[in-house]
């Protein structure tokens, strides 16, 4: 089943909203083989162009914007996202990073209906094998459809040596309407599955990330892939 862009999940990557060690001014760019939003192609498969521009401060407290070329097979071109939240240690283990999102859309006059808040809260615990982060989003009015929608992830991030790292995660999409959901007009479920492995590297300040990752729906820019991005953060 070909899957219309214009109608399936439409948001900021998980990955974008990071904790946010450092406090000060800084910026992001990322050229990336595919933009997927758990494991659905944003770009209908094509490369593309990322880039964040962050603040934060001592106490934990940040605020950003992201954007992104898109192709919704339509003239959306390019989405632009703002955030703001906060990290904080809940114990010499535990910490917590929260806040809220907005997600817009541009390149043509229905574009801004996609449009849709989010609130996010991410946990993570730090042993000795690793890193284990459970997340969670929710939206009151995901992609516009006026519908209440959570995503619930799952992830385990480890070294396998001196700067190189894995990460396992899984995740769950679920709408709070089996009738009026962001992809319903395609005949999906009102929930699905995206899981993928990636090895993660720094080298010469860049960061490199490859990626194999799939969904439980069966869909031309849904299945399984492989994603490679590259980017590096700039102190301003």
């Amino acid at each position: 089943m070909k899957i219309n862009l214009k109608t399936t999940l439409c948001a900021l990557p998980l990955a974008m909203l990071s904790n946010l060690a450092v406090a000060g001014l800084s910026t992001t760019i990322t050229a990336t083989s595919d933009y997927t939003f758990n494991g659905v192609s944003q770009t209908q498969g094509d490369a593309t162009i990322q880039g964040s521009l962050d603040y934060a401060d001592d106490a934990g407290w940040y605020v950003g914007t992201w954007g992104s070329g898109v192709d919704f097979g339509d003239d959306t071109s390019h989405e632009l996202d703002f955030y703001v939240g906060n990290t904080t240690d809940l114990s010499s283990a535990w910490s917590l990073d929260y806040g809220i999102a907005y997600y817009s859309y541009h390149g043509f006059t229905d574009a801004s209906s996609f449009n849709y808040p989010e609130v996010y809260s991410k946990f993570a615990y730090a042993s000795s094998l690793g890193t284990t982060n459970i997340n969670l989003w929710y939206s009151w009015d995901y992609a516009g459809k006026d519908v209440g929608h959570t995503i619930m992830m799952l992830s385990h991030t480890f070294d396998i040596a001196d700067n190189h790292s894995i990460t396992l995660s899984g995740d769950v999409s679920n709408s709070f309407d089996a009738d009026k959901h962001a992809w319903d007009e395609l005949g999906l479920d009102s929930s699905y599955t995206h899981y993928y492995i990636s090895y993660t590297t720094t080298q010469f300040d860049f960061d490199l990330t490859f990626t194999l990752e799939d969904t439980t729906i069966d869909g031309e820019h849904s299945d399984d892939r492989f994603v490679f991005a590259i980017s590096r953060t700039f102190d301003l």
